[in-house]
């Protein structure tokens, strides 16, 4: 059995209906999202984007990615957390990112806040609130996934603890669907 929502794709086989809608999104949704990403530096990324994908479409994210890279020295924790007002000065003038003053000033606060940490340390914590994947059917249709959990509730919470800014429940559980710490493709998704 498979889901009620699943769109056939230009291959013929069945995806999530939002990993149809641009080209982008095909490629996006077939070979990234809701796979699992490891790495403090890969981690701080998607955390970063999603942060900037706040109030925003994930496609305005996904086609400025690469300027986020530049801008950002590919989301090495390390030298992000060198940055200096004149690097901010620099990304609010970028064009290649979203410029927004308050999500630019969290990417370089948490990178500060990141640059203390053991290495790994970002990567145990995030993975630390993967729920058990056996207590989780895959979803049948859309309005079966939701867009918060107890367990993104809890990674929000454990982040701001210590001491990361522009994460919320919401933001969490998008990085948890991004991250394969949850599988949300519909059942029966050639992704899933």
């Amino acid at each position: 059995m498979t889901s009620d929502d699943l769109v056939p794709g230009p291959d013929g086989r069945p995806r999530c209906p939002w990993g149809l809608s641009t080209e982008d999104y095909v490629a996006y949704h077939d070979t990234e999202w809701g796979r699992q990403v490891h790495g403090d530096d890969a981690l701080f990324e998607r955390l970063c984007l999603e942060a900037f994908q706040s109030g925003l479409s994930w496609l305005t994210i996904l086609r400025r990615r690469e300027g986020f890279r530049s801008a950002f020295a590919s989301f090495h924790i390390a030298s992000v957390a060198t940055f200096t007002d004149t690097d901010r000065e620099r990304l609010l003038a970028d064009p290649g990112i979203i410029r927004n003053r308050a999500k630019i000033d969290a990417t370089l606060a948490n990178a500060a806040v990141l640059a203390d940490w053991a290495p790994g340390e970002l990567d145990a914590l995030i993975w630390s609130h993967a729920p058990d994947p056996k207590t989780r059917p895959a979803p049948r249709k859309a309005a079966d996934i939701p867009a918060v959990t107890d367990e993104s509730a809890a990674l929000a919470k454990a982040l701001k603890k210590r001491g990361i800014r522009f994460v919320g429940p919401t933001t969490a559980y998008a990085l948890m669907q991004a991250c394969g710490l949850v599988n949300d493709h519909l059942k029966g998704c050639v992704a899933r």
